[in-house]
């Protein structure tokens, strides 16, 4: 297992490590629903330094991106980011990613999810027919994400940038902690504010960044938090995990991800995406809650009444926030509306459960 530059930090808190994508990462610290309530009422401090980060440049760099991606990158202008996805020729999803305008037209900063990062690569490589200039610079950036209400009140002091008045999907980028040149980011996976912050892992930037947000935190309770509680909270917000709710298999008009898919422009599969939006899609990806005693996980069988098996759970969790149990899963379109009565199958019985309007939180 690979460690990030923070490993040292979770395994001396007494953090639960495991394997994640190949990197050695703390699932949770004083416990997941503890966790999950800080960064929902508080703030918590996330490593997620195992993500992938390209750097393109040059020219051709948009028009690379514009071909590679369904959204419609031509709209970004210098910092700002957006979500997005690679689309396989099927009009599956290679991975979804997050697109950062460095400087218009010339420097752009992909994110990608850390078990794609080969795979990743060597898509937007096949495609990069122009010599546009790559950078894989994931084994060098740190990134923390830094998540709640209060976080930016925490962080503000650390910062001359002004990120407490941060919008949604923009970023800034200068001296933070007294490390030069941190971007700061607001494009959260949680749903509960903050902010992600990106710099090089050199002279001792990592310990130094750490170090000084749990200071800054310290008197306000700011905690570490785990990948446990990154699941909870993503899931409340019904913001798909690739691998989970969104693969290879999966498309983002069926995956409720219309919105990202720009047919303004040309991109893989966009004939396909296109005709499948005209005649509508067959399966749709939807929340659901528990009706009855149970806990969905994913790869359970999603049944009508009469027994027939409708479709499958991607995500499945006991949401501390709303203490009951939901999920996402793609089901049939004839199940897919509001209210509609389904079952999950958990150690071989029906357990009731309704499709309900998404996010849950």
């Amino acid at each position: 297992m690979k460690p990030t530059p923070f490993t040292h930090k979770h395994i001396a808190l007494g953090a639960k490590m495991a394997e994640f994508a190949g990197y050695n990462m703390p699932i949770s610290y004083s416990g997941i629903n503890l966790e999950h309530a800080a960064v929902r009422t508080n703030a918590g401090v996330f490593d997620v330094s195992h993500m992938g980060e390209f750097i393109l440049k040059g020219p051709g760099a948009l028009d690379l991106i514009q071909r590679v991606t369904s959204n419609d990158a031509s709209k970004l202008t210098n910092g700002k980011a957006q979500y997005s996805c690679l689309p396989n020729e099927q009009g599956g999803i290679v991975d979804d990613l997050l697109v950062y305008c460095i400087e218009e037209n010339k420097v752009y900063m992909l994110v990608v999810n850390a078990s794609n990062i080969e795979k990743d690569w060597n898509w937007i490589q096949r495609h990069n027919t122009a010599g546009v200039e790559m950078q894989d610079i994931s084994d060098r950036t740190c990134l923390l994400a830094i998540q709640g209400p209060h976080a930016t009140r925490i962080l503000q002091p650390l910062t001359e940038l002004d990120i407490i008045n941060l919008p949604y999907y923009s970023f800034v980028k200068g001296r933070f902690a007294g490390v030069d040149n941190v971007l700061v980011s607001a494009t959260g996976y949680t749903g509960a504010g903050g902010v992600e912050i990106y710099f090089d892992d050199k002279n001792g930037a990592a310990d130094t960044i750490w170090d000084a947000i749990f200071e800054a935190g310290r008197e306000s309770g700011i905690q570490p938090a785990g990948l446990g509680a990154r699941d909870t909270l993503r899931l409340e917000k019904a913001f798909c995990l690739y691998g989970n709710d969104i693969d290879d298999t999966t498309t983002p008009l069926e995956a409720g991800l219309g919105w990202i898919t720009r047919f303004t422009k040309d991109f893989t599969a966009r004939p396909l995406l296109e005709e499948q939006k005209a005649k509508g899609v067959t399966r749709k990806l939807v929340g659901f809650e528990m009706i009855e005693r149970g806990i969905p996980r994913h790869g359970y069988p999603i049944k009508d009444a009469a027994g027939n098996t409708i479709g499958t759970v991607t995500s499945g969790t006991q949401s501390p926030s709303l203490q009951k149990a939901i999920g996402l899963g793609y089901v049939a379109k004839a199940f897919s509306a509001f209210e509609t009565e389904i079952f999950i199958e958990i150690r071989n019985q029906p357990v009731k459960a309704r499709v309900v309007k998404v996010p849950f939180l």
